[in-house]
């Protein structure tokens, strides 16, 4: 059985994901960004969840919460799922923490990043995003297509020692979606939990919606905006991608 951190799993997708995979009997890492939001994640723990407290829009808790996990149990794979719809948070909670996480955490072979449908309604103007967080310079829609070229980034740098994919969970009717929201809440979380735990599954580079390989945002998939991407979260956060 794998040992997989699930980011932002205090509620949502999150959550869910996380009770899955605890339900068929693989080590869990949950995780929320402070410690009254961890007090919802009480029942996951009871069933043998390890959890993870670190506020993903402050660096150096992100890299605390890396070296952290370094020093415990490996850590097969990796669900980046935590996200923020807005606000100078953007950048920081739906980019920044994933690059670092992916860096930093040399043992996943696995990596599955949550996009949106929304990522193709975004852009990609590296030069205005203020990674730090202190004021707001990127969409979720931006911020979305810029986690799409990172998955898409990885998988080609990284193949075929880690697999790594992109998943549109679809509009589920969560916190962030909303009680109107159309597609079905299962269906959301089924295919990131199906690309950390199917052995059989060997595909990377891929970009996912409900089960099914789809089509990104061209920029997504152009080598070289993948490189300007990560040469610039390297050099926005001094640390680099590792070979593997």
């Amino acid at each position: 059985m794998a040992r997989i951190l699930v980011t932002g799993s205090a509620d949502g997708l999150g959550r869910a994901t996380a009770d899955v995979l605890l339900s068929q009997g693989h080590g869990v890492i949950v995780h929320a960004r402070n410690a009254d939001r961890a007090k919802t994640l009480t029942d996951l723990v009871d069933r043998g969840a390890t959890l993870i407290v670190a506020d993903l829009s402050r660096r150096q808790e992100v890299l605390d919460a890396a070296h952290e996990l370094e020093d415990g149990t490996t850590v097969d794979a990796v669900i980046h799922n935590a996200g923020v719809y807005s606000g100078p948070d953007v950048i920081p909670v739906n980019i920044v923490a994933p690059y670092l996480l992916t860096a930093l955490l040399r043992t996943p072979t696995r990596h599955v990043y949550l996009s949106s449908g929304m990522h193709r309604g975004g852009h990609i103007d590296l030069g205005r995003l203020d990674w730090d967080g202190n004021k707001p310079s990127g969409s979720y829609s931006d911020s979305k297509l810029l986690v799409t070229t990172l998955a898409l980034g990885i998988a080609r740098r990284w193949a075929p020692a880690v697999l790594a994919n992109a998943v549109d969970p679809g509009w589920v009717p969560t916190k962030m979606g909303g009680a109107g929201a159309t597609d079905d809440f299962d269906l959301g979380h089924r295919t990131q939990e199906r690309l950390v735990t199917d052995q059989g599954l060997t595909v990377t580079g891929g970009y996912w919606f409900h089960g099914q390989q789809q089509q990104p945002h061209p920029s997504a998939q152009d080598p070289d905006v993948q490189d300007q991407l990560l040469d610039a979260l390297a050099g926005a956060t001094g640390i680099e991608l590792p070979r593997r």
